[in-house]
């Protein structure tokens, strides 16, 4: 009596899987590219690098998590980076203004508070006049950066308050890495903790479900009783808040509060959160492939210039990530019809 065989996966069936499984295949994709920029540059692997890619994460990251609940709802936000410049700016000229000395805790709660009305005002402008939200987003992007320096101002801070400065150098660990010291900031651990109570929001709580339920089919959702302009309202005001602390990190890290700074960060945080297997047409993503497209993203973008490839090359990157994001999908989805013996057009 023979026992029973197991074959090893074909090739095929690889490849199937990693389709099937958005975060595999992105881990797969985070591991080779690390592999590719340790081989052209030892350094890569430094803690110094490593602990300089996961500062980088950090404002990218919060935002990529607010833009990743409006499209789980089958919406879109463009102006991320506009609300985030604009609360970080109106916190720190806030601040100076009143000098002051209090705890950064009240800097992050300005910045969240201005962050979440402006993305009110998104959620208000797509639900209750039932605007596109890509067309709403484009409008509040520039509206919102050209009322910033038409009434606040366009003067450049280097000099921030004493709160944000003491953020920047917030560490949880340090160590020494080739005889000078390194550490790894706290923001990083911020961002992860941020992460994991949205990941358990969506997961465990009918908010969350009514997220998916809202992006799979709104019309089916509306019918079960889902109050969808509510909840489509309450993902904006999230997205709204965590681009105002993303603003805020960004200022106190690079220490400097520039009215002109972040522009383009839209879509760089677009591209990461099509590629974590978000759906632009909503219902499906998760927290874990969101911040895995911010990683990938940040790897690439921000090792470039360590092996000696132009910056000019990132926005290149972009593009191909965002096609990526979208194509897999798309490739999954023709793939599963094919099985089905459904006629797919071409």
């Amino acid at each position: 009596m023979t026992a029973p065989t197991t074959s090893a996966p074909s090739g095929q069936g690889i490849i199937t899987l990693l389709l099937a499984r958005r975060e595999l295949l992105l881990i797969t994709v985070v591991i080779a590219t690390v592999i590719i920029f340790s081989i052209a540059n030892p350094s890569f692997l430094s803690l110094a690098h490593l602990f300089g890619l996961g500062r980088s994460t950090v404002y990218i990251g919060l935002m990529a998590l607010g833009v990743m609940l409006v499209l789980l709802t089958g919406g879109i936000d463009i102006s991320v980076s506009a609300i985030a410049v604009s609360s970080m700016y109106l916190t720190t000229v806030t601040l100076m203004a009143l000098d002051f000395q209090g705890t950064f805790l009240v800097a992050v709660a300005l910045a969240v508070l201005v962050g979440a009305l402006l993305g009110l005002v998104n959620g208000l402008l797509v639900t209750w006049l039932k605007l596109p939200s890509l067309i709403v987003t484009i409008g509040t992007l520039t509206l919102y950066r050209g009322a910033l320096l038409a009434f606040v101002g366009t003067d450049r801070f280097r000099s921030l308050p004493a709160q944000m400065a003491e953020f920047s150098g917030f560490t949880v660990f340090s160590t020494s890495d080739n005889g000078r010291l390194v550490a790894l900031h706290g923001s990083v651990l911020i961002l992860l903790l941020i992460a994991v109570v949205l990941a358990l929001a969506l997961s465990r709580t009918w908010w969350g479900r009514y997220i998916y339920a809202i992006g799979d089919n709104q019309d089916a959702a509306e019918r079960m009783g889902v109050p969808v302009r509510t909840i489509r309202i309450t993902a904006f005001v999230l997205s709204g808040a965590l681009a105002g602390l993303a603003g805020l990190f960004y200022a106190a890290m690079s220490r400097t509060a520039d009215p002109a700074s972040l522009n383009g960060v839209e879509m760089t945080v677009l591209a990461a959160v099509v590629l974590g297997g978000v759906a632009v047409s909503g219902g499906r993503g998760s927290v874990l492939g969101a911040l895995l497209g911010v990683l990938l993203i940040t790897v690439v973008g921000s090792s470039l210039v360590l092996v000696g490839i132009p910056t000019a090359w990132q926005q290149l990157f972009v593009g191909l990530f965002v096609l990526f994001g979208v194509g897999v999908p798309a490739l999954r989805e023709r793939r599963t019809e094919r099985r089905r013996g459904m006629v797919v057009s071409e």
